[in-house]
């Protein structure tokens, strides 16, 4: 299983950014993918993930400026993240979470400037 993410980089305070990711490879169908944050020095931690059950979990500090979606094409996932914070910044991870493994994206970095 590979995942490749895209969209990160530089934006200023406020603004909107939208991260992608698609993944490829073997997948079962009950596979539910998300994205994480880790900061140097600190756990990574789910920022917006589906569940098994299809719902969505938030990170307390993104709710309600950020919404996951499915992407059209199979196994692919978007973040938009809207009112960008500087605390927002850090990389950002893709994963895919399937029959008990999960599986990474190489991350893609976050710089919000103030």
């Amino acid at each position: 299983v590979q995942l490749v993410e895209s969209g990160g980089g530089f934006v200023q305070a406020g603004g909107p950014l939208r991260l992608s990711c698609s993944a490829s490879g073997s997948i079962y169908r009950d596979a539910y993918m998300g994205w994480y944050r880790q900061a140097p020095g600190k756990m990574r931690e789910l920022v917006a993930g589906f569940r098994s059950d299809g719902n969505i979990n938030y990170l307390d500090h993104v709710k309600g400026r950020s919404t996951l979606s499915r992407g059209d094409a199979k196994n692919t996932l978007s973040l938009q993240m809207n009112s960008l914070k500087p605390k927002d910044t850090t990389a950002y991870y893709c994963a895919l979470i399937m029959r008990g493994g999960i599986y990474w994206g190489q991350g893609t970095q976050v710089t919000v400037s103030s």
